[in-house]
């Protein structure tokens, strides 16, 4: 890469790992907050799905905008939706006003996560694009293993100031961004009577992904993208409640855990896919991730939640990049459209995962964990009965 790509990359990089790291820095003091405005599981639950459902409904739309008004205008306007909902959620103890400011952090990350991925595909050719993609790809997982660990030290200088703090350095980004960040030069005109494929209803999508033949994949994508949604959304909470955890203790769990995705990530799933092959590796954890949800009824301290807590995210880590390659195989030409229909199945999970987890954690704190492995048992067998069925018709083909 030359100098100036690499300036403009790390600009990029700094954006990304600031928008990522200030929200990770609330992490740790939600649950301690959301008691102490007298809210619970249901709470929890909703101030990540509805940030999800807000980013899902506005990606197509912020999409084309990037396209048609620039990069660089979607960047900086989607770091400052991100900034204005971290200083509503300092300013406010109303729920409602809380929920509000999810919408906007939603559509702040809508605008901001595709114009960047778009002024990447600008400033680099095709041969360097994966590199300029891994290195935003690390970025955020910096900021989600580092923002959590900033947002637990914080917390012992009062139970706000996480909040104020992740609103100032979300708006230093802002204002980094308008000072620094040049337009790309590879801005699309807006083109009156073309309808790009992406335009196509989400709901239509849905519906012609069911004969296509990755769709238990996509299936799968969707339920492991709940359970582990589900998951998170209460683990705060439920390590508060059962065991009277600190902010410093759920940071250095969600910390933890975050270090151990990108690590196996990095160094692990390539050599156990090669060895072992997409389908044994797909049953194996899905499995384990099952166990781990099993397990999590019966933890009786800390330490013992938290070993199990690694196992689910060590088993979630793997799954997630072995699906989006299975999808791809099976993709062949349609790249475009298979990778659209996963990020759709995946968003639909983080959704409903949270909502019906907060909804069940307020009913019982076992239940999310409870219907986290029902469904993953239930996956299981989906997925053991595909793959019979596919090796059937495979052969077949060869006789």
């Amino acid at each position: 890469m030359t100098g100036n790509q690499r300036k403009q990359l790390i600009i990029l990089m700094i954006n990304m790992f600031i928008a990522i790291g200030s929200f990770g820095i609330i992490i740790p003091i939600l649950p301690a907050y959301l008691k102490s405005i007298d809210q619970g599981g249901m709470a929890a639950g909703l101030m990540i799905a509805i940030f999800a459902g807000a980013q899902l409904l506005f990606s197509p739309i912020a999409g084309r905008w990037a396209d048609q008004y620039g990069r660089r205008k979607m960047i900086v306007y989607g770091l400052a939706g991100l900034t204005l909902s971290m200083f509503i959620f300092y300013a406010t103890d109303s729920i409602w006003f809380l929920y509000a400011s999810r919408v906007i952090g939603g559509i702040g990350a809508a605008l901001l996560i595709p114009a960047i991925f778009a002024y990447i595909a600008d400033i680099t050719t095709i041969e360097q694009r994966a590199k300029g993609n891994s290195y935003i790809s690390a970025s955020m997982s910096l900021g989600i293993v580092i923002g959590p660990g900033v947002g637990g030290f914080l917390a012992e200088l009062g139970l706000k100031m996480p909040f104020l703090i992740s609103a100032l350095v979300s708006l230093v980004a802002v204002l980094f961004s308008v000072l620094v960040l040049k337009e790309s030069e590879s801005i699309q005109a807006p083109e009156e009577n073309h309808v790009s494929p992406d335009t196509e209803s989400m709901l239509r999508k849905l519906a012609l992904s069911v004969r296509k033949p990755y769709f238990v994949p996509l299936v799968i994508t969707l339920i492991m993208s709940f359970g582990l949604m589900a998951y998170e959304s209460v683990l705060g909470l439920f390590v508060d409640d059962q065991f009277g955890a600190s902010p410093q203790d759920i940071a250095f769990m969600v910390t933890s855990t975050g270090i151990v995705s990108v690590v196996v990530q990095l160094f692990i799933v390539n050599w156990i896919v090669e060895k072992f092959g997409e389908g044994t590796v797909l049953n194996l954890f899905i499995a384990l991730a099952a166990a781990g949800f099993l397990f999590s009824l019966f933890a009786d301290d800390y330490i013992l939640f938290f070993g199990i807590t690694l196992i689910i995210f060590l088993a979630t880590s793997i799954l997630r990049p072995v699906l989006n390659t299975l999808i791809s195989k099976m993709a062949g030409n349609e790249q475009g459209f298979a990778m659209g229909l996963n990020n759709s199945y995946m968003s639909i999970g983080n959704v409903l995962g949270p909502t019906f987890a907060g909804l069940l954690y307020d009913v019982q704190i076992l239940y999310p964990f409870m219907l986290g492995f029902v469904l993953l048992i239930f996956t299981l067998f989906i997925t053991i009965g595909w793959q019979r069925q596919t090796r059937k018709k495979s052969a077949l083909v060869k006789s």
